[in-house]
C-alpha cells in the first residue's frame, strides 16, 4: 500500500467527486434529451447487485436499456467507445434481471448508448440506438 499525502488525497478526492458529478449531470442531460423526443422514463439507475443501468426508457413498445457516457472533451476517446465488452456483459446481465422482474409480453428490448460531450459551455448529445445486441455469450 502506498501512503498518499493529505494534499494529494484531497486532490484525488475532488477529481473523483468532479467525475461523479459529471456522470450525474450527464444522466440528467440524457434523460431530458430522451424525454423531449418522446421517450418515457421507466426507471433511473436500476441496480442489480453491484451492476446498474443508467436509464430504462420506453417508446412505442420498445424498452431501451441506456448507458450514459459523459465526457469533457475527447482526449480519452469518444464516450460510445467507452462501453467495452465487460460493461456490455454487465449491462446484459442486469437487463435480463430487469426483464425477468418487470418485462411484459410483446415488448421489444435493446441497448442504447447516449453520449454527452461537454466542451466549454457547449453540450452535444449523441443517441446511438441498438448500440450492441442483447445476448450473453
Amino acid at each position: 500500500m502506498i501512503a498518499v499525502p493529505g494534499a494529494a488525497r484531497r486532490m484525488l478526492s475532488s477529481v473523483t467527486t468532479a467525475t461523479q458529478q459529471l456522470g450525474i449531470d450527464g444522466e440528467r442531460i440524457a434523460e431530458r434529451w430522451l424525454l423531449r423526443r418522446g421517450w418515457r422514463v421507466i426507471q433511473r439507475r436500476y441496480r442489480s447487485g453491484r451492476r446498474d443501468i443508467d436509464l430504462v426508457v420506453e417508446f412505442g413498445g420498445t424498452v431501451a436499456f441506456v448507458e450514459v457516457k459523459a465526457r469533457r472533451g475527447e482526449a480519452f476517446g469518444g464516450p460510445v467507445g467507452a462501453v467495452n465488452w465487460k460493461k456490455r456483459l454487465e449491462l446484459t446481465r442486469s437487463a435480463f434481471t430487469w426483464i425477468d422482474r418487470h418485462g411484459r409480453t410483446g415488448e421489444g428490448y435493446r441497448f442504447d448508448v447516449v453520449a454527452v460531450l461537454v466542451t466549454g459551455d457547449r453540450v452535444r448529445v449523441r443517441h446511438v440506438e441498438n448500440a450492441f445486441s442483447l445476448e450473453i455469450r
